[in-house]
């Protein structure tokens, strides 16, 4: 089983040379210190930074610098800053390859809710509207279980949607999953010391199971 750390690693291996790619708040932002070294990509944030790096070391944080989910940051050579309206209008320009984005419930014809619980308080819709609208591809990074034990991969979200049939692939701390197409989710891998049986009890949604399931290679 992966933590949090173990799935932003899992997710970078998804990334690819020359890609721009957008990190929303949560577990994607870890994503930005598992890049292998060499790999040129842009990573942007949607308050306005193209170019950022790994999270800083303790004692070097720059309180200016930060990312959407206000945490700081920070910026490679090259690096660029700029106003919101710029940033979404790469966004809506779909001049972003990726998309990593944390999420609350995924169906299995990939609808996405991320953004609100009725009843609670959650930081609201931010620009992740804008986000599964205009990608070209769509990574989630998720716990497959809520704490109440509860799947999160369903049949048909519960939540407020953000998005409709938009997401691609998921990461989750039992599993790599993919949505496909015609609906359902299809296991690709399953985490280190987790069995495909784990897998099953835990995802409410159509999962589909072919042949042999590897072990994640992180």
């Amino acid at each position: 089983m992966l933590d949090k750390n173990g799935i932003a690693k899992r997710i970078a291996k998804e990334v690819k040379n020359g890609m721009f790619v957008n990190l929303g708040i949560g577990i994607p932002t870890l994503v930005a210190n598992y890049i292998p070294a060499g790999m040129s990509v842009e990573l942007q944030s949607e308050n306005g930074i193209l170019g950022m790096g790994p999270f800083p070391f303790e004692g070097e944080e720059d309180a200016d610098l930060i990312n959407a989910g206000k945490q700081t940051v920070t910026l490679l050579p090259g690096s660029s800053i700029f106003d919101s309206a710029m940033s979404f209008g790469m966004i809506r320009a779909q001049k972003v390859d990726l998309t990593i984005l944390g999420a609350m419930e995924v169906s299995e014809n990939g609808d996405i809710a991320n953004w609100k619980i009725p009843g609670k308080m959650v930081k609201g819709m931010g620009g992740a509207m804008d986000l599964v609208a205009s990608a070209k591809n769509i990574i989630v990074a998720m716990q497959h279980v809520n704490k109440a034990g509860q799947s999160k991969l369903l049949p048909k979200c519960d939540l407020p949607l953000t998005g409709i049939k938009c997401v691609k692939k998921i990461v989750t701390e039992l599993a790599v999953l993919e949505v496909l197409p015609q609906g359902g989710f299809k296991l690709l891998e399953r985490a280190p010391g987790v069995s495909v049986e784990e897998i099953i009890k835990a995802t409410a949604g159509k999962l589909i199971v072919e042949g042999e399931i590897k072990e994640m290679d992180l």
